[in-house]
């Protein structure tokens, strides 16, 4: 029986459950491969050449360019996260901030929201940054 990675899948039952663990781990096979044949036909927001050039001056050097790629797909998720999360602070902020006009209904509330369009600014991104545990502060002639 194969290391599960900690996950205890419950006692296999006769020929059957044989049968279907010989099944699981071709598609596990499979699955790999599709993902790498994905990855070779997948082109992410940030380049590979942008990506690879970061790697090296960190000190990185990958000889397979899938390598390379997974790690762009990488830093493209967390770039996204971070955006998402700066977003939804944006909104949390502009939400809770007072509006002006006379008596204006929640009706008006929710379609100004809709089609408002939002700018990603310092005050909203650094409380994003600080739950992925980076910390940004204003430079000393700044403030």
């Amino acid at each position: 029986m194969g290391d599960n990675f900690g996950i205890h899948r419950g006692p296999k039952k006769g020929a059957a459950a044989n049968s279907a663990a010989d099944a699981e781990d071709r598609t596990q096979g499979q699955i790999m491969s599709d993902f790498l044949v994905q990855l070779e036909d997948y082109n992410p927001t940030i380049p590979d050449a942008v990506t690879s050039y970061y790697l090296n001056t960190a000190g990185f050097e990958a000889s397979d360019p899938r390598i390379v790629r997974l790690i762009s797909i990488a830093a493209q998720k967390f770039i996204s996260d971070v955006a998402n999360d700066a977003l939804q602070h944006c909104k949390t902020r502009t939400s809770n901030a007072p509006t002006s006009g006379h008596g204006s209904s929640k009706n008006q509330n929710a379609k100004m929201s809709k089609d408002r369009k939002y700018t990603l600014t310092m005050e909203d991104l650094q409380p994003a940054l600080n739950d992925y545990g980076i910390t940004v502060r204003k430079a000393h002639y700044f403030v």
